[in-house]
């Protein structure tokens, strides 16, 4: 439509191609304009998917054309210079997780869009997982009595260490699973029990010739007295569950992974058939002991960042990630950091 928001990408990686570009494209209210990549494969693919979009080579070429949004699907080191570009020209932005390498850059970000006025955002997708979403169901129905512990884990087998920016061992690049993965597995554990008094955390490096974090656990201990257990693994030759939830009534269990991100590679889209809905087998459980039950899984919804964006920009509605939330990741993340360095347990 004509006044659909006008909204350029930048980067075609794995975050622009997958989840940005088909969910922008998706999204009532925002038109996908144009793509700044300059690697060739990248461009061949983004003309194919989206044969409609102008292709440009700078981030500057972007920010020049007249767009309404920007959104920042680049490397990490990248993001807080380009946020800073395009809240400079009044350019609404979104960017991908994490926020920035430091606490201390997010907050520059934010004090310069504050100053400008500039809607900023975080796209904190896992937030709408279809297991999360379950697991808050579960939480706020009472049905596990007053929560204990939360456990949360990403776990994979990756022997292989590959050639990308997240192996890299520069600590501007903000590589390692403690970033990558850990920005999510901290900020779905502040969604869930609030804010965290202490970190304590062990960072190790497992497979040969590794440069960064594989194989992390954080132990966070939350004000209302919850203790959040969060793994994040390339070399977990068996997973364990991917949420475990101790109440004094009763436990929560789930395995296996949000399908969303494997519907996307597979071309489905929100709206066709079956998008974001969970399989029974992938169901969690509820119960004590061996006596427990199914819990049927909430729909996953991606598509409400970017539906609650719409709404913000044009109706002013609250933004679907406040950037604080993200500075408050990025907090407890260094605070592991520093944990894993020392040994001690971290008083936030």
């Amino acid at each position: 439509m004509a006044d659909d928001l006008r909204t350029g990408l930048i980067g075609y990686g794995i975050a622009g191609r997958v989840f940005h570009a088909p969910l922008i494209a998706s999204t009532p209210g925002l038109a996908l304009s144009a793509i700044v990549t300059t690697n060739a494969e990248r461009r061949e693919r983004a003309s194919a998917a989206h044969p409609d979009v102008e292709l440009l080579d700078t981030a500057d070429d972007l920010l020049a054309s007249g767009v309404d949004l920007v959104v920042i699907g680049t490397p990490n080191k990248t993001h807080v210079d380009l946020a800073l570009a395009a809240i400079d020209r009044g350019i609404a932005v979104v960017v991908d997780k994490p926020f920035a390498p430091t606490a201390a850059q997010a907050r520059r970000v934010v004090e310069a869009a504050k100053a400008k006025g500039v809607p900023l955002t975080v796209f904190q997708n896992r937030r709408w997982d279809s297991d999360f979403r379950t697991v808050r169901e579960v939480v706020a129905s009472g049905r596990l009595g007053t929560l204990a512990r939360f456990e949360s884990r990403y776990e994979r087998w990756i022997p292989e260490i590959w050639d990308n920016w997240r192996e890299f061992g520069d600590p501007e690049e903000a590589g390692g699973l403690l970033y990558d993965l850990g920005a999510h597995l901290v900020d779905q554990a502040l969604q869930l029990n609030g804010p965290v008094r202490s970190v304590y955390a062990e960072l190790n490096r497992r497979r040969p010739g590794a440069l960064v974090d594989d194989d992390v656990f954080v132990a966070l201990t939350h004000t209302n007295g919850v203790r959040s257990h969060l793994w994040a693994s390339a070399a977990a030759a068996n997973n364990g569950p991917r949420f475990r939830l101790l109440g004094d009534r009763a436990a929560f269990t789930s395995h296996g992974m949000d399908g969303q991100e494997d519907a996307l590679l597979d071309g489905l889209r929100p709206g066709d058939q079956g998008w974001g809905v969970e399989p029974e087998s992938a169901w969690g459980s509820i119960g004590l002991l061996d006596d427990t039950e199914s819990v049927p899984s909430e729909d996953g919804a991606y598509q409400e960042f970017y539906v609650q964006l719409v709404a913000a920009l044009r109706d002013g509605g609250p933004l679907p990630v406040d950037p604080e939330s993200a500075i408050a990741a990025l907090e407890i993340i260094e605070d592991a950091f520093e944990s894993a360095n020392t040994g001690q347990v971290v008083a936030v």
